[in-house]
């Protein structure tokens, strides 16, 4: 319990030193995570990737569905609250901990392709374009198959997701602070094919 109360608790800092990179006062509720997930086939995935891991409020659910011999790769930029996963999850093989942007996506799976993307990002309060740049090599990173899992607050990014996947997905979970908007987003079979 005291444990949970100081993730918190660093959670808030890293909220109130950069909300636009954290986007979030709290960490995702374990229902909506929950709901997210089971818009996708975890279980069958041998590459997840997280994007913006935070303390783990995702990765936890998603290694609880892996498989023993699968792999789940976290993004998470803030240093601090990297430490604190890599710290809960030490004894779990499966996950590697990656402390940096989501944007090096691609230098950090050496040409594996992720069966599921998993993030939480706020994609629309991201500086700049870094949001679109996330999305865009997500698109181009994930398995021709692949379905990309987001969480947001808000429905402003789903148009580019259209654009960008083509195929989306829209559930809301209101068990959540603040509600949250989940998005299961893949390609057109043949879209996947012309461009891998």
């Amino acid at each position: 319990m005291r444990a949970n109360i100081s993730e918190r608790l660093q959670f808030l800092r890293s909220f109130l030193a950069n909300p636009r990179q954290v986007g979030a006062v709290l960490p995702t509720s374990r229902r909506a995570v929950g709901d997210m997930l089971d818009m996708a086939d975890v279980p069958a995935a041998r590459l997840i990737v997280e994007l913006g891991a935070g303390t783990g409020s995702h990765t936890g659910p998603i290694l609880e569905r892996l498989a023993p011999d699968a792999r789940l790769v976290a993004f998470e930029i803030d240093a601090d609250l990297a430490a604190i996963l890599r710290q809960r999850y030490d004894d779990d093989p499966r996950l590697e901990v990656v402390t940096g942007s989501a944007e090096l996506l691609g230098e950090h799976l050496h040409g594996a392709r992720p069966d599921i993307v998993v993030s939480a990002l706020p994609f629309t309060s991201l500086p700049g374009d870094t949001g679109r740049r996330i999305l865009e090599m997500t698109r181009r990173t994930i398995a021709e198959d692949g379905v990309f899992l987001v969480l947001q607050y808000s429905v402003f990014v789903r148009k580019t997701l259209h654009q960008l996947f083509g195929s989306v997905q829209q559930r809301w979970s209101p068990i959540n602070v603040p509600p949250a908007f989940l998005f299961a987003c893949s390609r057109p079979h043949a879209d996947a094919q012309a461009s891998a």
